[in-house]
């Protein structure tokens, strides 16, 4: 079972739910993989603390050109969609930070001017947390995209893990819809407010385009007003968890503790949406088959 936890925006707690989940359920003697996909901004480290075994640079392929075969005519820069490389003058120039490895210019060259190499841009570490297998990446400082950092994530997820939890960068973007492709479930993480409601329900449309399964925990549940409940009530949507607003949990969270390892209340909402996803998932293998 595969779950992205996401969040149409920032600060709902989307990562406390994420790492709590993990460390529950490798405390219950679950098969468990925490994946932290938000490689511009990776915390779940700060909480599940594992010891790293293996790193690995993140690696992207980006054009060169032949000097001596190029005769600037121009082709690549035409095939170009995303303005990474372009004919200036009697040169042509690489915008290595813009290009998507897509190959096109490569193919498009008559000359057979052009080559590709790789380019690192970023970090993959891969360690373990008490019974937690970890896998993360850092994407490098000034990197304009993230979604092929996030695919090495993905790539390196072990094949026989029973639960993997993918934490997902917030909003609604090419990064997080580069995470929760090909999840069983999507959790979407709100809060009871004008905000959350509002990203909310753009999560909702996005997660809805790619026919994903989802469903919605609110986090600080007795806070703010009732327009979340009435929102997903309208749009049919199940409710899997409610957490309150607790200063236990906030101090936790800035001691980068795991919540549920020193808050019980927490550590049993968090076992019983732990329940409701397997019986989830169990009800949808009975269809399946």
């Amino acid at each position: 079972m595969r779950i992205a936890v996401a969040s149409g925006k920032g600060g709902t707690g989307k990562t406390t739910v994420a790492v709590n989940l993990a460390y529950l359920a490798a405390k219950s003697g679950r098969s468990v993989v925490y994946a932290d996909c938000d490689v511009e901004e990776p915390n779940g480290h700060l909480f599940l603390k594992p010891t790293f075994a293996q790193e690995l640079s993140i690696e992207r392929l980006v054009p060169v050109v032949d000097r001596g075969r190029c005769t600037l005519c121009g082709r690549c820069s035409e095939i170009c969609r995303f303005g990474a490389i372009a004919c200036v003058g009697k040169s042509v120039l690489v915008f290595a930070e813009l290009c998507h490895a897509c190959g096109g210019c490569q193919l498009a060259c008559p000359e057979d001017a052009l080559r590709e190499v790789p380019r690192a841009i970023g970090r993959l570490r891969l360690g373990s947390s008490d019974g937690v297998r970890f896998v993360d990446g850092v994407l490098n400082v000034g990197e304009a995209m993230s979604p092929p950092a996030i695919r090495a994530v993905k790539a390196a997820l072990p094949a026989d893990a029973g639960l993997v939890i993918l934490d997902c960068p917030p909003g609604t973007s090419c990064p997080v819809i580069e995470s929760v492709r090909e999840a069983d479930l999507v959790l979407l993480v709100t809060e009871p407010t004008p905000f959350g409601l509002c990203d909310l329900a753009l999560a909702v449309e996005m997660i809805r385009a790619l026919r994903l399964r989802f469903a919605v925990v609110v986090n600080r549940a007795d806070a703010g007003d009732r327009e979340v409940w009435q929102y997903c009530q309208r749009q049919g949507i199940a409710i899997m968890a409610e957490i309150p607003d607790d200063r236990a949990v906030a101090e936790a969270y800035s001691r980068g503790e795991l919540a549920a390892a020193v808050v019980p209340s927490l550590a049993q909402r968090l076992d019983g949406l732990l329940v409701a996803l397997e019986t989830e998932w169990t009800s949808r293998e009975r269809v399946v088959a």
